[in-house]
C-alpha cells in the first residue's frame, strides 16, 4: 500500500530546484505558468496594470516561499492557491488606496463612466461585462464559477459566509444575464 500519493508532474522537481535557490528553474515555472496566473488576475482586477503589478507580486511572493511547497498536490494547484491570495490581499490594499481618492463633481462622474465604458480587445464580452460587476461580487463570481472554487473555499478565502458567496454567484449570475440581454437587444 502506497502511503503518498504521486503526481507525475514536472514542476515538482523544478519547484523543488527553485526552492533551494535555482533561479533558472525559477524562470521556467515563471515561463510555465505566469499567462494562466495573469489570467486569474486580470479577471479579478478587471485591469491591465493592475493585473500586471499583480501578477508580478504573485511571483515575488512565489519566490519568497517556495521552500513551502511540499509536493503533496500538484504544482499548479498550489500555484492556484497561493496567486489567489496574493491577488485579493493586493487587490484590497489597491481599493483602499482608490477609496481615499476624494473626486468631486463632474470629475466623479467622468471617473465612473470611463471605468464603466473600458473596454480591452483581447477580452471576450462576458469579460467585459464581469468587470462591471461590483468588486466582491466580482471576486466571488470569477473563483467560483470561472475558477471552479468552492463556495466553502471562496468563503474562507474572502473571509465572507458561504451564504454570503452563493447569493453574491446568484446575484452576479442575474445582472450578466440582464447586461447580455440588454447588450443584445
Amino acid at each position: 500500500m502506497l502511503t503518498t500519493t504521486q503526481f507525475d508532474d514536472p514542476d515538482i522537481a523544478l519547484a523543488k530546484k527553485a526552492g533551494a535557490g535555482d533561479l533558472q528553474a525559477f524562470r521556467e515555472i515563471y515561463e510555465r505558468h505566469h499567462r494562466r496566473v495573469y489570467g486569474l488576475v486580470l479577471r479579478l482586477a478587471a485591469d491591465h496594470d493592475a493585473a500586471q503589478d499583480v501578477t508580478q507580486e504573485v511571483f515575488i511572493q512565489l519566490w519568497k516561499n517556495l521552500e513551502r511547497f511540499r509536493g503533496e498536490s500538484k504544482f499548479s494547484t498550489w500555484l492556484h492557491t497561493v496567486a489567489t491570495r496574493v491577488a485579493i490581499t493586493e487587490l484590497r490594499k489597491q481599493t483602499k488606496r482608490l477609496s481615499k481618492l476624494q473626486l468631486a463633481g463632474e470629475n466623479q462622474a467622468q471617473f465612473e463612466q470611463q471605468l464603466v465604458q473600458e473596454d480591452s480587445a483581447d477580452l471576450n464580452q462576458l469579460d467585459h461585462l464581469v468587470k462591471r460587476l461590483p468588486l466582491q461580487m466580482r471576486w466571488v463570481f470569477v473563483l467560483h464559477c470561472l475558477e471552479g472554487m468552492r463556495h466553502e473555499d471562496v468563503a474562507e478565502e474572502l473571509g465572507i459566509a458561504v451564504g454570503t458567496s452563493k447569493a453574491q454567484v446568484f446575484r452576479a449570475r442575474t445582472l450578466l444575464e440582464e447586461w447580455l440581454s440588454y447588450d443584445n437587444a
